[in-house]
């Protein structure tokens, strides 16, 4: 990810509240005053709504400018900020775990996939909660990736008028590369390319199994639709660590 001063404003123009934070917060809310980790946090918008609402909450992200971003929100001071990945979490400390903004994709290397959700179970109580979103690659979002459907213009907070758009650049094998442009007043763009991994709702329930989670239901959309109803095109995960992970000679035969 690219480093510029005005990064985190776009991002936080980019995504603003939604419908997936309104179901993030409902659904950490049934369980009350619980602990909650917030992985792949960013610039910290629903980490400081769950603190908000009366959770403990830790918000973790390998990207400093996005942490130092939401280390200045208001009610910053009611979460615990961490630098890093999965692996710095600590043992059965958190009720509830949640990856947002499809970060649980970001994740691409399959490897890096397997340790994270290892480190989730870990780090969560016994019959604690992971809750996750990806977008169902049935819906094949990266076809509205080009220049002509994703330009927009994004008003910063400080007036700045960004132009932005995303510029797909390679699909296959599960994988899509892309590259974002935002062009600043100056001229200045900035160009920060990504890779997406785009997980079956089966490739999603075998690595949970093999990590340990029981999945208690997956969505098609925020308001609660099956998969592949609506218009959403996600696949929204709740699952619960309720057993141990599959040793890696079980893992091969997991059920799909």
């Amino acid at each position: 990810m690219v480093d510029h001063p005005a990064l985190a404003a776009i991002y936080d123009a980019e995504n603003p509240w939604g419908r997936d934070d309104d179901f993030f917060l409902a659904v950490v809310g049934e369980t009350p005053a619980a602990r909650v980790l917030d992985l792949g946090c960013g610039t910290g918008r629903l980490t400081v709504a769950l603190a908000g609402a009366g959770h403990s909450v830790t918000g973790v992200d390998p990207h400093r400018p996005f942490l130092a971003a939401a280390r200045v929100r208001p009610g910053a001071d009611r979460v615990t900020w961490r630098h890093g990945t999965s692996e710095v979490l600590p043992d059965a400390a958190y009720d509830v775990a949640v990856l947002t903004s499809h970060v649980a994709q970001e994740i691409h290397v399959e490897a890096d996939w397997r340790r994270t959700l290892a480190d989730l179970h870990r780090a969560l109580v016994p019959g604690g909660r992971l809750v996750l979103d990806s977008r169902d690659p049935a819906a094949r979002h990266w076809e509205r990736w080009t220049p002509r459907h994703s330009r927009r213009r994004l008003t910063l907070p400080d007036g700045t008028v960004v132009t932005a758009w995303t510029e797909l650049t390679e699909v296959g094998e599960g994988l899509v590369r892309f590259r974002h442009h935002r062009v600043l007043p100056d001229g200045v763009e900035l160009l920060d390319p990504g890779t997406l991994r785009f997980r079956t709702e089966d490739e999603l329930r075998t690595a949970l199994h093999a990590a340990g989670f029981a999945v208690e239901r997956i969505h098609g959309g925020w308001a609660g639709e099956p998969v592949g109803a609506g218009d959403d095109g996600e696949l929204i995960v709740v699952a619960g660590s309720h057993r141990q992970p599959l040793s890696a000679a079980a893992c091969a035969s997991a059920p799909r």
